[in-house]
């Protein structure tokens, strides 16, 4: 049986597959960043009443099964994640320490399907995408 949330006067399941990049998508997510994104984009989902079902942070882009509440925008939920993280990573890797906005660490745009029905293949989909991609290396390696 689905597991619906509640609010006042709405009981929804709403999950989305979303994906984004750093710009010029660079391979730039891993060591102590990687470790510092994770909570950092945990812990932003929660101040929006979200919550990260499944995620991965690969070198050069992330995935994450979101569960946005009907009453925000995917993009509104997506945008707030980006750039409230990209002012993470300015103070904590470059830094900064000023209240400034406008930090670009990520590009601009994102993809996002809705997950229905089919949430554990996503869910399946995104644990399994870094061994996927480099079994797609291998094979590309012999193509050459």
């Amino acid at each position: 049986m689905r597991e619906y949330q509640s609010l006042s006067h709405t009981r929804w399941n709403c999950k989305y597959h979303v994906v984004f990049i750093p710009k010029r998508r660079r391979k730039v997510m891993f060591g102590e960043l990687r470790k510092h994104l994770g909570s950092i984009f945990h812990e932003l989902a929660k101040q929006k009443g979200c919550e990260i079902v499944e995620g991965h942070l690969m070198a050069d882009h992330v995935h994450m099964c979101l569960s946005i509440p009907p009453k925000y925008a995917v993009s509104n939920v997506v945008g707030f994640i980006k750039g409230k993280s990209a002012i993470s990573i300015a103070r904590t890797f470059r830094g900064k320490s000023k209240n400034f906005t406008g930090e670009n660490f990520w590009a601009r745009g994102f993809f996002v399907s809705t997950v229905g029905l089919d949430e554990e293949m996503v869910r399946n989909y995104i644990r399994e995408q870094e061994r996927e991609d480099d079994r797609y290396e291998q094979l590309s390696l012999w193509k050459s």
